[in-house]
């Protein structure tokens, strides 16, 4: 098995991701049974559906966190259950970028260097790293709070520090968890506005989401997930 998980940007309409026949067991649970998806560069994917549809184990399934019960995922052209744990942790380093509901951020890191860790980590040199996170928290419209805690953040500029952290090793694929679940409206509208950017500039992004909103500002395509099982998927047209 290679060392690492060369990163390679793919091409528009390239599918980035594939799921085949998926299904997911935690005991006597089926949390998937049967799924079958594409999702193409370029694209932004919101999933959908009532709490236990098997949303989150989708994502987790697509970011290598969790492994297939049987059928198969593939990221990028990576087959993800023929992976070790070492290849699955380069594969998260290199290929995807994460954004959570509840941030993860690290307490006793200012935001600049929650960011740049990321980098450092890579193996990206101290100064590389932060000259990296800040020209992101620049980008987010956040850079002037960069030396500050996240304690004395407001939520969405947590969520934006969240953010620029996933995009530190520009993945090829973002994925995000309910990123506006624990934001007031005004903070979660910053985030929708955000993501509505990212899909913009091309980034491809696959959202789980209970905000329909979110879903209808952010994605090209929503993908319902019901039982376990995908319910239905429609385009999102909008006038530009």
């Amino acid at each position: 098995m290679p060392s690492r998980v060369p990163s390679r940007v793919p091409a528009d309409g390239e599918v980035v991701v594939r799921l085949t026949d998926v299904r997911k067991d935690f005991g006597d649970c089926t949390a998937l049974d049967g799924v079958s998806l594409e999702i193409r560069a370029g694209e932004a994917v919101a999933v959908m559906g009532p709490s236990g549809s098997g949303k989150s184990t989708l994502l987790n399934l697509v970011s290598g966190l969790d492994r297939p019960s049987a059928g198969s995922v593939v990221v990028g052209g990576e087959d993800l259950g023929a992976l070790g744990e070492k290849g699955l942790a380069l594969f998260r380093r290199h290929r995807v970028g994460m954004v959570f509901q509840f941030f993860h951020l690290l307490d006793d890191l200012p935001a600049l260097d929650n960011v740049a860790l990321v980098g450092q980590l890579d193996g990206l040199g101290a100064r590389a790293a932060r000259q990296r996170a800040t020209e992101l928290l620049e980008g987010l419209g956040i850079a002037d709070r960069g030396d500050v805690h996240p304690a004395s953040l407001s939520g969405g500029e947590r969520q934006r520090v969240a953010v620029a952290r996933a995009l530190m090793n520009r993945p090829a694929l973002l994925l995000a968890d309910e990123p506006t679940g624990a934001l007031d409206t005004r903070s979660g509208e910053a985030v929708v506005e955000l993501l509505t950017d990212l899909h913009a500039l091309g980034q491809t992004l696959v959202l789980v989401t209970h905000d329909a909103r979110l879903a209808e500002r952010c994605a090209s395509r929503v993908v319902e997930v019901v039982d376990g099982r995908i319910a239905g998927a429609r385009a999102v047209r909008r006038d530009r």
